[in-house]
């Protein structure tokens, strides 16, 4: 080979990767246009449509200052987690009335209901959270391996109790944890009488801060009191905190505003407004409302059973274009698929 053909051959080499990697950022650049302005998800064509989330989701992503900021300042002036997150002594006062979120109803607070309440909220740190991980429960998490990705982060959210068997795919490290009341009616029974099996759960995680929506409905009520009774029997550390009702409707009068009309938030889509107030950076696992992946193969509904949602309470897919457009927009990095 001589000397010009061989750096003929090079030059030629030189301009394949720079006109690959020129298509490959203009390909990325035309996604996350395409998904930032989307409106509604509308699945005519659902290869097309994997087919894009799986080129998506290996373009670098890139934190957006000015986005993240801009929807924590809206999250706190709207909502304010920050300080009325949760009921406490520093928020609530004896002899005031608890509006119930979900219906019409009121709560007088009796010394026995505050002194349920912390002090403050428990988790204040005095700045943001630094990198937190929000771990939703969509089947998209099984085979991740996504579970060292989700132990790294500062600050792990998970929701409604979901398991860590699998720790691979959904890490084991949890800083905050929520519980649906209607799960806990359907799982764990008689807690008076037997309050282990929902303490073991617990353990688990390693006992950090059960929030639950005490004061959504007058059955909420009556479950949440008990769940923190039975968990205080055994492990008179764990704390159990209650959503402030007007955290939540201030929150779900934020998301309809932006043309959310499903009669209630996700658990998910409230603990990831929840982090982009309270966090430095946000980073979404298992938010994946479809029953495919993104090779279009069949998923179950969550990574752990398929038991899907209340169809007339959520809107997931429309919560979805919400997280994508903000993941466009480089507010969130929502990870969808495989972490290795």
């Amino acid at each position: 080979m001589t000397w010009r053909t061989y750096h003929l051959k090079l030059w030629h080499s030189v301009r394949e990767d720079i006109d690959s990697s020129f298509m490959r950022v203009l390909q990325c650049t035309e996604l996350r246009k395409k998904y930032a302005s989307l409106k509604a998800l509308k699945l005519r064509n659902t290869k097309e449509f994997t087919d894009d989330m799986k080129e998506f989701m290996t373009c670098p992503w890139k934190a957006n200052i000015t986005q993240k900021e801009r929807y924590r300042v809206e999250m706190h002036s709207c909502c304010n987690a920050t300080d009325d997150l949760i009921l406490t002594k520093k928020n609530t006062a004896l002899g005031q009335n608890i509006t119930y979120d979900g219906e019409r109803r009121k709560r007088v607070v009796d010394n026995s209901l505050l002194e349920m309440f912390p002090e403050s909220i428990p988790w204040r740190t005095g700045g943001l959270l630094g990198r937190c991980a929000v771990v939703g429960n969509g089947g998209i998490l099984k085979n991740s391996s996504c579970g060292s990705q989700i132990n790294k982060a500062d600050f792990v959210i998970r929701l409604n109790l979901a398991p860590i068997n699998v720790s691979t795919d959904v890490g084991k490290k949890t800083n905050l944890i929520t519980a649906n009341p209607t799960q806990i009616l359907r799982g764990y029974r008689n807690l008076k009488k037997h309050p282990e099996p929902l303490a073991d759960k617990m353990s688990n995680y390693g006992n950090p801060p059960l929030i639950m929506p005490a004061f959504s409905f007058a059955f909420c009520t009556r479950v949440s009191l008990q769940v923190r009774q039975a968990l205080r029997t055994v492990h008179p550390q764990q704390e159990v905190a209650y959503f402030n009702p007007n955290y939540l409707r201030d929150l779900h009068r934020y998301w309809r505003r932006r043309g959310h009309w499903a009669p209630r938030l996700s658990s998910g889509l409230m603990l990831a407004s929840i982090a982009l107030e309270l966090c430095e950076e946000v980073h979404l696992y298992g938010f994946w409302p479809f029953n495919f992946d993104l090779s279009q193969k069949a998923l179950p509904h969550h990574y752990y059973d398929n038991v899907g949602p209340h169809g007339r309470l959520h809107s997931m897919p429309r919560e979805f274009t919400q997280l994508l457009n903000m993941h466009s927009n480089g507010a969130i990095n929502l990870h969808i698929g495989k972490c290795q």
